[in-house]
């Protein structure tokens, strides 16, 4: 009788013994992908890792000066004659004039840059046109951020006509190769005999990067 017992007893510690290292098993188990996951780092894409420690990299800085050029279109839209407080518009039935302008950036820094710009004006008037003038303007640039620029441009026409044009102009478009840009620009002149005026300008181009 007592041999059954101890039998019996040690079948049963056996049994509890058998379900602890089931159950110690089946939690090792569960617990090991969540281990293995916590020992895995996501590496940032702008960072490195090297013998367990995170770096950041360095993104390099764009090279000054940088020399870009550009081709564009005007479309001069209004002109005001300040002495009258008259407007004239440039595009009608009869007359309309645009031109074209092409130049040069060179961005000294992210914020400065100096532009020099030619720009060659075809007029068509009574069912002919021509070449009426070329306008050279160079001009400071100041950089902002979100492709914003403001240039302050200097005016010298072959007309005659000198004066100085605010230029406000924002990229809305990049690529690889060329970037697009829309601008407003209000050209002021004097000389040549004539009244001072004010304009205001609808531009569109595309930089070369």
């Amino acid at each position: 009788m007592k041999k059954n017992l101890h039998t019996r007893s040690e079948n049963i510690t056996r049994s509890i013994g058998t379900k602890i290292i089931l159950t110690i098993v089946i939690m090792a188990a569960a617990l090991t992908p969540q281990f293995v996951n916590a020992q895995v780092k996501v590496v940032p894409p702008d960072s490195i890792q090297y013998l367990g420690t995170l770096y950041q990299k360095i993104k390099p800085k764009p090279a000054y000066p940088k020399v870009v050029g550009y081709v564009s279109f005007i479309l001069p839209l209004e002109t005001l004659t300040l002495s009258t407080g008259k407007f004239a518009p440039n595009f009608s039935s009869h007359t309309s004039t645009i031109g074209f302008p092409i130049g040069v950036n060179v961005l000294y820094s992210d914020k400065f840059g100096f532009s020099y710009e030619l720009t060659p004006t075809v007029k068509a008037s009574g069912g002919s046109s021509k070449m009426s003038n070329l306008l050279f303007d160079p001009g400071t640039m100041f950089r902002f951020s979100h492709g914003f620029t403001i240039i302050s441009r200097l005016a010298f026409e072959t007309s005659g006509r000198y004066g100085f044009t605010p230029v406000f102009n924002q990229v809305y478009a990049r690529t690889k190769d060329v970037n697009y840009f829309v601008a407003l620009s209000l050209p002021t002149r004097f000389g040549d005999s004539q009244a001072a005026t004010l304009g205001l300008n609808l531009q569109f181009g595309f930089t070369f990067n």
